[in-house]
């Protein structure tokens, strides 16, 4: 096929130890899935139902530096479990979700809070907050038939040596089977897609020269320098 222009290049992550690449499709994002997360944010962890947003792939950043964004005076980390899946499909059950999946990374939900509250007051969607350029640092995917499929463990992130997010994966309101099958519910899912599970509480806003780094329990590690 004959293109207009040159294709973009096909955002992909490396997978840990081999010299794969896990090509990306979609990027699908739960908000609010820690129940102090959710407190801290002025919500209800009991009072509603499991939401979801989108990033864009090209928005993956492999090389541990997060260009601090335009537009924007008030930018917040969050980290997070992320989700690849090998394959996809409608109607999974939460029972078969796990069968999906190939492997978890950790990642940074790099979020300019002061564009999503605006967009929040208006009713307006949430891309302008989350779906920036190099908003989603991301660390390589670990196989799950290499560790399994984590459901319990420490998740955190040290800004400049200090702790500032910390939580276990246990205390996820909507677990990563329950995830699956909701968003299947909604989309057609498919090999290369990946979701980002939610962040506990502690989200605070960076700044430039700012030293983050984050940690999953039997995932792996994940460090970023704001520049």
């Amino acid at each position: 096929m004959n293109y207009v222009f040159a294709p973009h290049p096909l955002p992909s992550v490396p997978v840990a130890g081999t010299g794969l690449a896990f090509p990306v499709h979609r990027i699908y994002c739960v908000g609010r899935n820690y129940a102090e997360h959710t407190r801290e944010m002025g919500f209800d962890p009991d009072k509603e139902p499991p939401f979801f947003f989108q990033k864009n792939p090209d928005n993956i950043v492999l090389d541990g530096r997060f260009p601090y964004p335009i537009a924007s005076s008030d930018v917040h980390w969050e980290i997070e479990l992320v989700v690849g899946l090998k394959s996809g499909g409608v109607g999974i059950r939460k029972e078969d979700a796990l069968s999906h999946v190939y492997g978890y990374a950790v990642a940074l939900d790099m979020t300019r809070r002061d564009l999503q509250g605006v967009a929040k007051k208006m009713g307006r969607p949430w891309e302008v907050g989350k779906a920036f350029e190099k908003s989603m640092p991301i660390s390589a995917l670990v196989p799950a038939d290499k560790i399994g499929h984590p459901q319990k463990g420490a998740i955190w992130l040290d800004v400049n040596g200090e702790r500032r997010q910390t939580g276990d994966l246990a205390q996820m309101i909507w677990s990563i089977p329950e995830q699956i099958e909701y968003l299947s519910g909604l989309f057609e899912l498919k090999a290369g897609d990946l979701i980002m599970t939610g962040t506990p509480a502690g989200v605070g806003a960076c700044k430039r020269g700012d030293r983050m780094k984050g940690h999953v329990d039997g995932v792996g590690d994940l460090d970023v320098t704001v520049v």
